[in-house]
């Protein structure tokens, strides 16, 4: 599983990051952004959800 942050959609909630911080974590911009190029099995039902808890769906899971 890959996740990825449309760094124009981003509003810098922190929302992910509270869910899920192995795999989101802020940027140099202060926007979220994935830390891990591939989402470790045992993480990803808690990527899926920081993808739902974004207000802007600014979060692709796939």
């Amino acid at each position: 599983m890959h996740a990825e942050v449309d760094q124009d959609l981003c509003i810098s909630c922190g929302a992910c990051i509270d869910t899920c911080p192995e795999v989101f974590d802020w940027n140099d911009d202060e926007k979220a952004h994935a830390v891990v190029d591939e989402v470790p099995n045992d993480l990803e039902e808690q990527a899926q959800e920081a993808a739902g808890n974004c207000p802007t769906d600014a979060i692709q899971v796939n």
